[in-house]
């Protein structure tokens, strides 16, 4: 290679030249590896830290149906709080943690430490790297020491295995009554006056007039008469007897039922959407149609509020009213069919006059 004076060659340099592999430094044995009865003691620590995440998944849901939701108490420093909650809180905490340091403590102390340096390679394995890998596999598996030490597995697993319980169940259990029991039963029965929510005054039918809308509650479950209700019970009136009242021109009523159960026009329906249970309010005056804002389930209120659009599957159940010796519109009858989403075990018992099917 040619050069100019006082100006050095220039000399290609490999990777090998500029960089150094340093290579891995020199293992270091724990005391557990070298020391039976260190890996022992070791063993007993991961174990019990698994036990107390067990024990603490199943204090969890001892305290979940245990413990009163709204029982209060005093802690010094901190002031007043929600013993059910703080119970839920420890208990988690406890599940977690113990599984957390149990794992990481079996990292330190028992499973292999050794920084191996692995090559690229090919996608395609062939048979023998195939081979070579699951005895990798099955080595890591005999050096985890878990084919000897069975009392962790059975440990770890009970503590996994318990740890989803306290995930799973308050999500079931929250879902609330099943169907049967809460969805064929309302608070409204004959004779309960139809009360304008949330001010709680009663409606004459003389009120109503064409085209006009009221979202309507059961006597007592509304109003000042609702303020006297625990929240509990108000929720729930709230979640299943809620009614929308119109009044339709009778002329557009296809259904004789819907007539019968009515007042000269004056309809009310369950408020409940029979989709997942969303409150159906829109009301439009020109198509009389009532949606669901939801997901848009359609309901044709001269039609018996049968399903025209949406993913609702049933009519909206009707309330059968009539008027007192005063003028007001009260229930004749609760509803006769379960209100709210569909499901499996539902019936539809006999209806009140009008039924023809």
């Amino acid at each position: 290679m040619a050069t100019h004076d006082n100006v050095p060659a220039l000399v290609e340099e490999t990777s090998e030249d500029r960089f150094i592999n340093p290579g891995l430094p020199p293992h270091v044995p724990r005391r557990s590896d070298i020391d039976p009865r260190a890996a022992k003691r070791a063993e007993r620590q991961i174990v019990a830290m698994f036990t107390i995440s067990a024990l603490g998944s199943i204090l969890f849901l001892v305290a979940y149906y245990v413990i009163d939701p709204t029982l209060k108490g005093s802690i010094i420093g901190i002031g007043e709080i929600n013993l059910f909650h703080a119970a839920l809180g420890l208990t988690m905490a406890a599940s977690m943690l113990g599984i957390g340091l149990g794992a990481v403590h079996w990292a330190k102390t028992l499973m292999p430490d050794e920084e191996v340096i692995e090559e690229r390679h090919p996608q395609v394995s062939s048979a023998e790297e195939r081979a070579d890998v699951a005895q990798l596999l099955s080595h890591g598996w005999r050096s985890s020491q878990l084919n000897r030490r069975s009392a962790i597995l059975g440990s770890a697993g009970g503590a996994l295995g318990l740890f989803a319980l306290p995930l799973v169940v308050p999500v079931l259990a929250g879902l609330g009554p099943r169907p049967r029991e809460e969805l064929f039963t309302t608070n409204w029965e004959p004779g309960l006056r139809l009360m304008v929510d949330p001010s709680g005054s009663p409606i004459r039918a003389a009120d109503v007039t064409q085209g006009s809308v009221f979202h309507i509650m059961p006597e007592g479950f509304v109003g000042e008469a609702g303020h006297e209700l625990d929240p509990e019970t108000l929720m729930i009136s709230k979640s299943k007897d809620q009614v929308i009242l119109v009044r339709l021109d009778p002329s557009l009523i296809q259904s004789q039922k819907q007539l019968d159960w009515g007042v000269d026009g004056i309809v009310a329906y369950s408020k409940v959407c029979t989709h997942v249970g969303c409150p159906v309010a829109l009301y439009e005056q020109q198509t009389h149609h009532l949606l669901c804002p939801c997901h848009q389930s359609t309901f044709d209120m001269t039609d018996d509020c049968r399903v025209i659009f949406g993913p609702a599957k049933r009519s909206l159940p009707q309330l059968p009213i009539t008027i007192d010796d005063e003028g007001y519109i009260v229930a004749a009858d609760g509803f006769r069919e379960p209100i709210g989403p569909s499901f499996f075990e539902r019936e539809r018992p006999g209806l009140l006059m009008g039924d023809e099917s």
